[in-house]
């Protein structure tokens, strides 16, 4: 829950300099909060066996990586509606289904961004690996829960990337995007 909040703070800030007159990175917007009483309506007992099948089937063996894996595909394979499938989420995980595949795939392409055996990886592969299907989904969510840019985040978090790439032994051929990027 204070992620939560966390998140929220840093996206309020972030709105707060669009009305100082600076661009706001990445479309981000403040979160609004919904009232949704169906979400107290499920039996606990279903809330639990669902919680468990959510971390079975999405995070456990991976589904956040299929860019084609819906909530809906979710609750036809525990048997569920998607109504109960989103309260569940939202209760217990503290955020919605898209939230909640995106916090897994930033958390995946973190550690292949800070892995010195993955240097060579680009990072539109990296993108495509952890389940994005495009590059603009990509940095927008790294941006979001992380705070930089995937870029930025590699030459900060690997000192064997920094090194290579600042002696120009290696070629990123995303770093003039990213640096446009940057600027924005």
């Amino acid at each position: 829950m204070a992620n939560k909040t966390h998140q929220t703070n840093k996206v309020q800030s972030s709105t707060e300099d669009e009305n100082n007159g600076n661009r706001l990175k990445y479309n981000l917007r403040e979160k609004n909060e919904k009232d949704a009483p169906y979400r107290q309506l499920i039996r606990p007992e279903l809330a639990e066996k669902l919680y468990n099948g959510i971390l079975s089937t999405l995070i456990i063996d991976k589904k956040y990586r299929d860019p084609m894996y819906s909530a809906r595909r979710l609750a036809e394979d525990l048997e569920t509606n998607t109504r109960y499938i989103s309260a569940v989420i939202n209760v217990k995980f503290g955020c919605n289904y898209s939230s909640l595949v995106n916090k897994n795939r930033i958390r995946d392409a973190k550690l292949i961004l800070s892995d010195k055996r993955s240097l060579d990886k680009d990072i539109d592969d990296i993108s495509n690996e952890v389940g994005f299907s495009n590059r603009q989904s990509f940095y927008a969510a790294f941006y979001r829960f992380v705070g930089v840019t995937p870029r930025q985040y590699r030459l900060d978090h690997n000192a064997s990337y920094r090194q290579r790439f600042m002696s120009g032994k290696t070629y990123d051929k995303n770093y003039q995007k990213g640096k446009e990027e940057d600027n924005n």
